[in-house]
């Protein structure tokens, strides 16, 4: 029984891999434009294709999972990745949007179940604990293997020419295929079907609640402020130093890199300090890494340094503001939770504005600023009356 465990939790936290597919289109939208021809604001349009939906789907999908299982949930979403990820092979701009659409769709699916079927799987709170924490380690690993999966596709099934970044998409799908196959030969049992009552509208009521609706929109800037990063730190790179795309991809790894290790770390000191007290700490050290960046121009390891710390000073910010909206009212923590991974469609909002800012002022700090005006709603959350520690 233990073994037949074992590769049920396997399976599952694979499918955490899946999920850091999105954190590729920071690098590749830089591919895209070159492809393309098209303009920073367009190339900051293929973020949004990918974490619009979790707006539309986060809710519904959270309601539908009951009917469904979590466990079919899962695979629904990996089914929809798997599809689009093979439309991009048109090499057209159509089918490129296409393409991320489906993986954000997909995505969107998976990040309502996956958590949730892990419960199915581990009864023991700690374990649950540690799973998760691993499963978050299993995407930010994905995350930096990005722009290496990139490289691989154009070298080994293409030409070697940038042209031939678009294949990144079918080595996607098949690395999704497997996860999925794993998946579906596990031996899961399927949850309790709960009888319930909630509606689309119900959720969505809870941000009439100003409390509730502060920290909404505080998950909304962080995971603006996160893909904005990921998405303008290769073009950093680029537009000032003249790094070639290759190059260029050190950038965001770097950026996922700090990341991961600001999540074990904050863990950690948030046993020592409040958890918000980290927060206004770090947002404020954030705001200042900003205006430096966008200001300044500073040598490339300084600036390299400077993305970096922006992903270890925001690495711990979703979960202390996810954490503060569920205590606002426990009793309503699951409706709770499932408008907060809707307010991650925040992940698309500020990219077009960064490539819009930076093609009208000629620019990448124009589009830095964005970023700030980002982090400057988070430093109103952190010291706001809701947020306590």
């Amino acid at each position: 029984m233990k073994n037949k465990s074992n590769i049920a939790v396997g399976a599952v936290l694979l499918s955490f891999f899946i999920q850091g597919f999105c954190d590729i289109v920071g690098i590749s939208s830089e591919y895209a434009r070159e492809a393309f021809g098209w303009s920073h604001t367009m190339a900051g349009f293929l973020p949004s294709m990918v974490f619009v939906w979790f707006l539309f789907f986060s809710v519904p999908v959270g309601i539908k999972m009951n009917r469904w299982g979590r466990k079919n949930t899962v695979l629904v979403g990996m089914g929809v990745t798997i599809v689009g990820m093979f439309i991009p092979l048109m090499q057209s701009s159509w089918a490129c949007l296409a393409g991320y659409a489906m993986l954000g769709i997909g995505n969107a699916i998976l990040q309502v179940s996956q958590n949730s079927l892990l419960k199915n799987i581990i009864t023991n709170d700690r374990q649950m604990t540690s799973a998760v924490t691993s499963g978050q380690v299993v995407k930010a690993l994905s995350s930096f293997s990005g722009p290496f999966i990139i490289l691989f596709a154009i070298n080994v099934f293409g030409s070697g020419s940038n042209n031939d970044w678009c294949l990144v998409f079918p080595v996607l799908g098949v690395i999704t295929l497997l996860s999925a196959l794993w998946l579906w030969v596990s031996p899961i049992e399927r949850e309790e079907q709960e009888h319930s009552n909630v509606t689309v509208g119900s959720t969505f009521g809870l941000l009439r609640d100003v409390r509730i609706f502060i920290l909404f929109l505080g998950i909304f800037f962080v995971v603006a402020t996160d893909v904005g990063t990921n998405f303008v730190s290769s073009k950093i790179m680029v537009s000032r130093y003249g790094w070639s795309l290759v190059d260029a991809g050190v950038a965001p790894q770097i950026y996922f890199i700090c990341r991961t290790l600001g999540a074990f770390l904050g863990a950690f000191l948030m046993t020592k300090i409040s958890a918000i007290t980290y927060f206004r700490w770090n947002i404020i050290a954030c705001i200042v890494v900003f205006v430096v960046l966008a200001m300044v121009r500073l040598p490339e390891v300084w600036t390299l340094a400077l993305i970096g710390a922006v992903g270890f000073l925001c690495s711990c910010i979703f979960p202390i503001i996810y954490s503060q909206a569920v205590q606002v009212r426990p009793e309503k923590a699951n409706l709770i939770s499932g408008l907060m991974i809707t307010a991650v469609a925040g992940g698309g909002a500020a990219t077009p504005l960064i490539g819009w800012a930076t093609d009208t002022y000629d620019s990448i700090s124009a589009g830095i600023c964005i970023l700030l005006i980002c982090v400057g709603y988070l430093c109103f959350c952190s010291f706001s009356r809701v947020s306590k520690g």
